[in-house]
């Protein structure tokens, strides 16, 4: 038996490459919690918990994008989130992968499960990290797609996954979309949707005082939608405000509005007007504004003094 293919030939490049792999999980977890980015793999119990599943099926064997594969069953603690081990009682198991790698002999192909364009390892963590350790860029699948009511896809970012299964909850709850359809009610803030069903019950309580009959909840949706959201959406449009809060949508505005209205109500004790209101939220917002880069003028001329 010549040295190169002798056991401890293979043995210590194994631990080599585990050693280099281990060194940049290192450095990169390091590097992102300093730069407050998320460095693990997510976890597919956690996801489980807050997507309305719909159902799955079987896709079969297929050649799927490692970078694709961004969660874990039950290993997300293990690796980063491009693989690399983070914890050394991984190594065993890493290496003896690695070295069946080196030797050229068959790999079963991995298990797991899809939600939108992403993938999560259900058995075979240890293959994908050596797999994307030596450069692979794919690698053969067992495949369960999950279907989940909305797209996902992009870059992974839980708050967009919670806001999108929060935007579709409030679909279903108020019918929106068979009520009137095309319509889409944006919101950029986790929890939100909650406030806008409250308004529809106060709507719907108060339309019913008014009209002095029962008014069923699909009633009170169409007539809330009608009567008080698309127009402050339109006055919104017609004063640019949504101009002065880049990354906000006409939905966050619309709440803020009415929030700003109950405020002047309670103040001036009369009534006020969804434009009067509006106008009034823009114009106390640019007065804000306008304090907060005259603060900055007169910082800046006290440190050049």
């Amino acid at each position: 038996m010549t040295a190169s293919n002798s056991p401890s030939y293979y043995d210590r490049l194994v631990a080599q490459d585990f050693d280099q792999a281990y060194k940049k999980g290192f450095i990169r977890t390091i590097i992102k919690h300093l730069s407050q980015k998320r460095h693990g793999l997510v976890s597919f119990a956690d996801l489980r918990k807050q997507l309305a599943i719909r159902g799955q099926r079987d896709r079969g064997m297929q050649e799927i994008e490692i970078e694709k594969i961004i969660g874990s069953l039950n290993r997300y603690q293990d690796f980063d989130d491009s693989f690399l081990p983070i914890q050394t009682h991984t190594r065993g198991r890493w290496e003896n992968i690695d070295r069946v790698y080196m030797q050229g002999e068959y790999l079963p192909p991995v298990e797991v499960y899809q939600i939108g364009e992403f993938y999560f390892v259900i058995d075979g963590n240890h293959r994908i990290s050596v797999a994307r350790e030596k450069g692979q860029k794919y690698i053969d699948a067992h495949v369960i797609e999950l279907e989940i009511p909305f797209e996902l896809q992009g870059e992974f970012d839980w708050h967009n996954v919670l806001l999108k299964q929060e935007r579709q909850d409030f679909y279903e709850q108020t019918g929106l979309r068979e009520i009137r359809p095309n319509v889409e009610i944006n919101l950029s803030l986790l929890g939100q949707y909650d406030k806008l069903l409250d308004h529809i019950s106060v709507h719907r309580y108060y339309t019913g005082e008014f009209l002095q009959r029962e008014v069923d909840f699909s009633e009170a949706v169409g007539s809330w939608y009608d009567h008080i959201y698309a127009p402050m959406i339109e006055i919104i449009q017609k004063y640019h405000i949504l101009e002065h809060f880049p990354k906000r949508t006409e939905a966050d505005l619309y709440l803020w509005i009415i929030e700003h209205l109950a405020f002047l109500k309670s103040t001036h004790k009369k009534e006020i007007t969804f434009e009067e209101a509006a106008r009034h939220f823009r114009q106390s917002r640019m007065n804000l504004r306008i304090q907060q880069i005259f603060r900055e003028i007169k910082k800046f001329l006290g440190k050049t003094e």
